[in-house]
Order: C-alpha cells, then sequence, then structure tokens
C-alpha cells in the first residue's frame, strides 16, 4: 500500500478535480469516497488490535458506501457507475472472508480492505476527464492542428 501522506494527496487531487470539473454523479462520487475515507479512519481499531479480526466501523462505512455507489449506478445513463460499485463490492467482501477466516492474516485483509479505492479514484479521474472532454466538445470547442 501507499503510505499515507501519498493516499491524501492523491485522493484530494482527484476527489478536488471531480468537485471542480465534474457533473452531479462525480461529485457525489468525490463527497462519498472523501467522506469515507476519513470516516474509516475514526472507526478503525486501535493500532495493535487493527485487522485483527473484522473491523465492524469500517464495514458499516464501507456497506453506506456500496449502497451510495450503487444507487448511482442505477439513475446514471453512463457505465463507469457501475464499475465503481463493482470495485466496492469486492472490498465489502474483504470483510466477509475475514468473518469467515479469522486467521486470514491482517496484512492480508487490510491489504484487500482498502486496495480497491486506487481503481475507484482512477475510475472517477477518466470519468471526471471524459466528462470535460464532451462539454468542451458539444460548446463547439474542439483543438485546432498547430498551424503550419
Amino acid at each position: 500500500m501507499l503510505p499515507p501522506i501519498l493516499s491524501a494527496l492523491i485522493l484530494i487531487a482527484i476527489c478536488g478535480y471531480a468537485f471542480v470539473a465534474g457533473g452531479r454523479e462525480h461529485k457525489i462520487v468525490a463527497a462519498v469516497s472523501a467522506t469515507a475515507s476519513i470516516v474509516s479512519v475514526v472507526v478503525m481499531g486501535p493500532v495493535d488490535q487493527r485487522y485483527g479480526g473484522v473491523e465492524l466501523g469500517v464495514l458499516i462505512v464501507d456497506l453506506a458506501v456500496l449502497a451510495a455507489f450503487v444507487a448511482i449506478a442505477l439513475r446514471s445513463d453512463r457505465f463507469w457507475p457501475l464499475w465503481i460499485a463493482g470495485l466496492q463490492l469486492t472490498t465489502s467482501f474483504s470483510h466477509a472472508a475475514k468473518a469467515v477466516n479469522l486467521t486470514l492474516l491482517p496484512q492480508a485483509y487490510a491489504a484487500a480492505a482498502r486496495f480497491w479505492v486506487y481503481p475507484i479514484l482512477l475510475i472517477l479521474l477518466i470519468a471526471t476527464v471524459r466528462h470535460t472532454m464532451r462539454l468542451r466538445e458539444s460548446d463547439g470547442w474542439r483543438m485546432q492542428p498547430p498551424a503550419g
């Protein structure tokens, strides 16, 4: 996993861009992602016990995020929210894996629970870039090749 400061910078940069340049769906996904990241840190167990058992607080946050992402995907006319909801479902299954196998190493559980945030943010970034490109094209803006 990435160092916490780098993870925070990536989260801030991508969610900030989505807030500035994205549409309604992008802004909601960014808000949910940023809020969930902060709340997850707050509800996590003590460092010496972290991911030793099912992280109930993080599980609740992940299920709330899954519900939000599924709701967005069901209302969207775009495909990218479905990918985000699917990846969040994978994150939620990491908690089930730990509940079924309590001997699962804490590092493996932590990696499974946190890994998918990066592809989710990457999809949000790509979706926001494509959204801004569609807006520019619909306004009649087209990049002109250099004269010469």
